[in-house]
């Protein structure tokens, strides 16, 4: 073994070995310090010379894990990662891991070090006191870290990622809710004669996220091929900063469909946006945002989002947020014998994990012809200038 191992107290064990000779033909050697029983320090001196071997030994620094979370957030992050994606990987960074593991030195970071932090976390992980993170959380925190640490390995600071032998918590799938038919109905209802109402119906109509939403500009719409094209998403940033960004993958860069429904609830909705506009002495350009302020500024994610909460309490259905719309929209397509592979690609999935036991909840007999309810709820159309049109 081309190393020696020195006990310096109990528990604790110095590991000098040997480094390939200068330009000058000077021998170096390398000390390392380790901490645990001698035979988990013979089993640290055996990696670090497989390591010498094969290439990938790292000379050890001081440089802490905060300190290479920060510089991989300034110098990766913020120039190759989308805005959104970029604001959520510092939350956490700063939020969560730098106060728990910042400290240590990055290249004494061991997997026990993240096994006591995914441990914590779950117990007691949360910022006000509340209690633990949720394990879904735990797993992003793991994610993310892993990804930088795979970087670290990539700048020859690290000999390899510790994040790959650790197990993280496992996350239970969450229950998808979504509307039967009659709730469907009733939300629109509820809906009807608010501004969010056009929104709320090319959603349950779509399956479009949020962000794709509040995205979309006038240009993207073809009411004539009855088309919505999705190429810009909206995020709003902590302190208010709006950014419009692509969509994340090329599977969400998609062209949907609309049913007459839709279409007509679009064109109805323009004409309604054309005469406020006329009114002011200004008129639609194609850049405008379908969905926005009565100047044309963007509507906030988040005021969307508590108005719905608002409009199905009035409705009277429970567990059930405007992400619903969009498992609602797959279950019904699913239930009419839509394929998978479909449905995936007008969401903008690679898979589907919506089944039809999303609709376990629905009373028996509602099942069988929930296709054909939903259709006939959705397509109802009180509003006159929509008969017009269809006649």
């Amino acid at each position: 073994m081309r190393g020696t191992l020195k006990q310096r107290s109990k528990g604790s064990w110095t590991i000098i070995f040997d480094l390939p000779r200068n330009s000058n033909g000077e021998r170096k050697q390398q000390w390392v310090t380790v901490r645990g029983t001698k035979r988990e320090a013979e089993k640290r001196l055996t990696e670090l010379i497989h390591q010498m071997d094969t290439g990938a030994f790292v000379k050890p620094t001081k440089l802490t894990v905060g300190g290479f979370l920060q510089e991989w957030l300034q110098s990766y992050v913020a120039t190759n990662v989308r805005a959104a994606t970029a604001e959520g990987y510092r939350i956490i960074v700063e939020r969560h891991l730098v106060p728990a593991m910042g400290a240590l030195v990055l290249s004494e970071l061991k997997p026990a070090n993240l096994q006591r932090y995914y441990a914590k976390a779950l117990k007691e992980g949360r910022r006000d006191g509340g209690g633990g993170l949720s394990a879904r959380t735990v797993v992003h925190h793991h994610r993310v870290l892993k990804e930088a640490l795979s970087h670290a390995v990539k700048w020859g600071l690290i000999g390899r990622n510790v994040a790959d032998a650790v197990d993280p918590p496992r996350a239970v799938d969450r229950e998808m809710s979504a509307l039967d038919p009659g709730g469907v109905e009733r939300v629109l209802d509820a809906a009807r004669g608010t501004r969010y109402y056009p929104l709320i119906n090319l959603a349950a109509f779509t399956g479009m996220r949020r962000s794709e939403l509040l995205g979309l500009r006038w240009k993207d719409v073809d009411l004539s091929k009855r088309t919505v094209s999705i190429a810009q998403v909206l995020h709003c940033l902590p302190g208010g900063r709006v950014v419009f960004e692509q969509p994340k993958t090329a599977k969400s860069r998609r062209l949907v469909t609309l049913s007459p429904a839709p279409a007509l609830a679009l064109l109805s909705y323009r004409e309604t946006v054309e005469a406020d506009l006329a009114q002011m002495g200004s008129t639609l350009t194609s850049d405008r945002l379908v969905f926005s302020q009565l100047d044309g500024s963007p509507l906030l994610p988040n005021t969307v989002t508590h108005a719905f909460a608002k409009i199905v309490r009035r409705a009277g259905v429970e567990g059930i947020t405007f992400h619903s719309l969009r498992h609602t929209h797959a279950s019904i397509m699913l239930q009419q014998g839509v394929s998978s592979k479909t449905v995936a690609e007008r969401l903008g999935h690679s898979t589907v994990v919506i089944t039809l036991d999303t609709y376990s909840h629905v009373t028996p007999g509602v099942k069988e012809d929930a296709a054909s309810r939903f259709e006939e709820a959705l397509h109802r159309d009180p509003q006159a200038n929509f008969n017009r049109h269809l006649r």
